[in-house]
């Protein structure tokens, strides 16, 4: 099983997200932002958080036009699997490649905790792990990670079931308490909580650690 983890300017969980990969049984890759192909064979791309290029513009909206972008969108259309916490859903979402915006948190204040999460579906590799309206605690750090989507997209996402995490309480003023969610195809997941730091004990915490074993799971049954 291979797992990229891309690098732009300014990532700093990157190497958070590599180590819960390898965790998980993952020959790991990182891949700067200015190559245009992935490594052959890669099975799953992590998109981390961080500040990619500063968060000029708009968050992750740089990034979309990155070099390696074209090969990120390349791999999530025919079927590769992707994941993408917090600047990653940003850089997502800007891709085109999930609905919606993520916007200033409601407060205007940076939010940095333990928050509690709900399952919302657990019919993707990503949320196969944890039982249906599980509740879990992942770490928050952001300053833009308040959900909103016009009314069309937000009726597509609670009609196919593409809410993967509500937050139990919102801390960010998200639309619907939306804290993360997939492609029509369940093989691209965005989300603005941390699970990559929490999946180790070291953490003090490993409810994140289901959700890449439950990755690596599906890839060895496939």
């Amino acid at each position: 099983m291979k797992a990229a983890i891309l690098v732009f300017p300014g990532s700093n969980c990157d190497r958070d997200l590599a180590v819960a990969f390898r965790n998980a049984g993952f020959d790991v890759q990182m891949v700067w932002h200015k190559e245009t192909g992935l490594p052959d064979g890669v099975d799953v791309v992590g998109v981390p958080g961080g500040f990619s290029y500063g968060d000029y513009l708009r968050c992750g909206a740089i990034a979309a036009r990155s070099p390696i972008a074209g090969a990120l969108k390349s791999h999530a259309d025919r079927g590769g699997y992707v994941f993408a916490p917090c600047n990653g859903f940003q850089i997502l979402t800007e891709c085109g490649l999930l609905p919606g915006a993520l916007i200033r948190n409601a407060g205007l204040k940076y939010i940095c905790r333990t928050i509690a999460l709900r399952v919302e579906e657990t019919q993707s590799v990503f949320t196969g792990g944890y039982d249906l309206h599980q509740t879990i605690r992942i770490p928050i750090a952001h300053h833009d990670g308040n959900y909103v989507a016009d009314d069309e997209a937000l009726a597509r996402l609670r009609g196919d079931n593409l809410v993967a995490f509500r937050y139990v309480n919102t801390p960010n003023g998200a639309m619907d308490d939306i804290a993360g969610i997939l492609s029509p195809n369940r093989r691209v997941l965005g989300m603005m909580p941390h699970p990559e730091r929490a999946a180790e004990a070291a953490h003090g915490n490993t409810d994140g650690t289901a959700l890449f074993t439950g990755v690596a799971r599906a890839l060895v049954s496939a």
